[in-house]
């Protein structure tokens, strides 16, 4: 296996695993800034070691080993900390001879270590940890974004519209202020449960939609990240059942996972909401979702904020084609939203809303008030809405220009092409006219 080779393989384990592993970490060394540490520097030995041995048959389990071992090593030095060493070895002692890598033994060893782990109950308490109350709230999901996300401090930024300095202070002063506090990694009861929710939901948030629209690189979406938000707030509804933004969460996310076979065409390229097959949309997380959301409402939580997004994405999940979709409610539920949590995000929205409900200029007009919000500066999606309505009113040369804009701004491939082409249609029609 080639370096290269190498880096591909460790980088689609970790998007995969890393959630588990530093969950799995955090549970037996109590300390969620070292569990990150150990995680990487497992990382680390697979980029040295499987060019050589190639990628072994459960390579979760074997970065979940390793870093073990490091933990030991580390807790060997350190005699405050000899009974979490001792834990960890005798757990350590069964899997395999420390001393020779045997790929069989190796492999059969470690798969039957992963397969004991209670995992669901190590990513609960992962995410509740990080969303301690012994942290401010900006802290809070940017550190359970990148333990639970495996998101980087780019992406973290970028989903809150803030510079990336920000965010790794942030997280650095977080990690550190869990260990000063000795914060147990542990999933909290009923008492405790509400001062962690709302961060909770918002990282579950922030990570689904990381998975349904990749802020950057090569892949439109990550579906992986979709699926494990969504695991992780069925268990949360399971633990918090009369919390009904729970439910509005689940509902949202639901819907939102029941569209993404319909996202992409036969050679991966993206495609828009209203051009989707919608027999390709799963009616059975339809289902689920539409559940969800009327658990939210008969709970009491149809105003919230979670239970608002799910009932829009509602609307678009009970029209069979395009255009039978309801925008003029969908227009009236962001208006609601916007008042219930005010954001220049859920402003654009509203535009777009707007224009298929009262047509284009409706839309711009409102879309030209945030042109001088400072926090969507750099927002891709604020220039190729603008763009799209442009088109729509028949200025294609002011339209090419925003997706020109916008195609700069983005940092997914897959987007950047799709906005790219958008900007030459709008070139041809220009020419054209």
């Amino acid at each position: 296996m080639t370096g290269s080779d190498a880096h591909a393989a460790v980088d689609a384990v970790v998007r995969i695993e890393w959630a588990r592993l530093v969950a799995t970490l955090g549970r037996y060394t109590g300390d969620v800034g070292l569990a990150e540490e150990l995680a990487q520097d497992a990382v680390v030995a697979a980029l040295e070691q499987w060019p050589g041995s190639g990628v072994p048959a459960n390579p979760g389990a074997w970065l979940t080993t390793v870093a073990k071992r490091r933990a030991i090593d580390l807790f060997r030095r350190n005699r405050e900390l000899e009974r979490k060493y001792a834990q960890i070895g005798r757990d350590l002692e069964t899997e395999f001879d420390q001393a020779v890598f045997d790929q069989a033994v190796f492999d059969q060893a470690v798969f039957d270590q992963a397969a004991g782990d209670d995992i669901d109950d190590d990513m609960l308490r992962l995410i509740f940890t990080a969303c301690h109350p012994v942290l401010a709230v900006p802290a809070r999901v940017a550190l359970t974004l990148r333990l639970l996300g495996g998101l980087t401090t780019a992406e973290i930024a970028r989903a809150y519209l803030v510079p990336e300095p920000t965010i790794a202070q942030r997280i650095v002063r977080a990690k550190k202020t869990l260990a000063k506090a000795r914060v147990p990694f542990e999933t909290p009861d009923s008492q405790q449960r509400p001062s962690r929710l709302s961060s909770v939901l918002e990282a579950m948030y922030l990570i689904f939609n990381e998975g349904y629209s990749a802020t950057a690189g090569d892949d439109w979406m990550r579906p992986d990240l979709c699926q494990e938000a969504l695991r992780l707030g069925r268990l949360l509804a399971q633990l918090a059942p009369a919390e009904p933004e729970v439910h509005g969460l689940v509902a949202l996310m639901e819907i939102q996972a029941s569209r993404i076979a319909a996202r992409t065409g036969p050679s991966g390229q993206p495609v828009l909401l209203l051009d989707q097959d919608r027999a390709r949309w799963d009616r059975l997380l339809i289902n689920r979702g539409l559940a969800a959301l009327e658990r939210a409402e008969k709970l009491g939580g149809a105003q919230g904020p979670y239970a608002l997004q799910a009932a829009i994405a509602a609307c678009h999940a009970r029209a069979f084609r395009a255009g039978d979709t309801d925008w003029a409610r969908i227009a009236g539920l962001y208006g609601i939203l916007a008042s219930v949590l005010p954001s220049p995000v859920v402003e654009l929205n509203r535009a777009v809303a707007l224009s298929m409900a009262y047509g284009p200029q409706a839309g711009l007009d409102l879309v030209d008030q945030l042109v001088a919000e400072p926090s969507l500066r750099g927002y891709h999606l604020l220039a190729s809405v603008r763009g799209d309505l442009l088109m729509k009113l028949g200025r294609p040369a002011e339209a090419q220009a925003e997706f020109e804009r916008a195609a700069a701004l983005t940092r997914n491939g897959p987007e950047r092409e799709l906005t790219a082409m958008r900007a030459q249609e709008a070139r041809r029609a220009r020419t054209a006219g």
